[in-house]
């Protein structure tokens, strides 16, 4: 099954990596539910920290799902793929036309520093970016007890603006939202990605059948003591908004690694421009 356009409104794909059922896709629909013609295309089951991956050794299947907004119904399919898949199934066959823009959230947890690697919400928006579509991917930093009504607040003013402006090619936002009501929320901050890691380790169980088993256990530690990065701004109790891409090329290396003692060098005329 395939949608046609229809209308001036502004297309608007929804995706997520919590799944299509989660409480969180619901109030991103609800929220943007006006601003423009929205679709939702999303994972069946939970895709958290499946980062970009793609299905590319089993079929993915895509199935209608019943999606309500309280203007009306909304055309939805899930997937049995991950958020990469979501997003490319949408552009590439469910969808008669692509959209203005795509959005992916609202996630369960943050999407900050070093998770931006990991997370399947933010790697949705990053396929889309790769698709030359704007993007955007949206998190609340609450995992125990999440209210999503001030992220939703939020994920439709920044898509507004969106839509109204566009983003630089192969930039999209990844925004934060802190676990505040909304009216506690001190504003909106540009930010970049904090430097962090995970310091980890593997827990090792038996099985009823005396078979070994480990279980991935961690501990967050923040590298980066700056005070326009995404954890400080939600620390502080701003929206992180933090432009990133997909392009990993290090261009800042480029001067370093020259001077070194390589087979074949760098070339003037063979490097990249930022």
């Amino acid at each position: 099954m395939s949608v046609s356009p229809s209308g001036d409104s502004p297309r608007i794909l929804l995706c997520n990596d919590d799944g299509i059922h989660a409480p969180g896709i619901r109030s991103l629909a609800t929220a943007l539910d006006g601003v423009g013609e929205l679709f939702v295309v999303a994972p069946t089951t939970e895709q958290s920290a499946v980062g970009h991956a793609i299905t590319v050794r089993d079929p993915v299947r895509a199935h209608s799902i019943e999606f309500e907004v309280p203007s009306g119904p909304v055309p939805a399919w899930g997937v049995t793929g991950t958020p990469a898949d979501s997003v490319k199934l949408a552009c590439h066959q469910l969808l008669d036309a692509p959209p203005d823009l795509v959005v992916s959230g609202i996630n369960q947890g943050p999407n900050t520093a070093v998770n931006v690697l990991y997370s399947g919400t933010v790697s949705a928006a990053t396929e889309a970016s790769i698709l030359g579509l704007d993007a955007i991917a949206v998190s609340l930093c609450d995992w125990s007890a999440p209210q999503f009504e001030a992220a939703g607040r939020w994920a439709r003013r920044i898509a507004t603006w969106a839509l109204g402006h566009g983003l630089p090619p192969g930039v999209l936002l990844n925004v934060n939202v802190p676990a505040r009501p909304h009216e506690e929320i001190e504003g909106v901050a540009l930010t970049r990605q904090a430097r962090s890691r995970w310091e980890e380790g593997f827990d090792r169980r038996t099985d009823p059948a005396d078979r070994p088993y480990y279980w991935l256990a961690g501990t967050f530690v923040n590298l980066d003591n700056g005070q326009k990065t995404d954890l400080s701004a939600i620390e502080r109790g701003y929206v992180s908004v933090t432009p990133i891409q997909h392009d990993m090329t290090a261009y800042d290396a480029f001067d370093s690694l020259a001077d070194g003692d390589w087979d074949v060098s760098f070339q003037d005329d063979a490097t990249p421009e930022a």
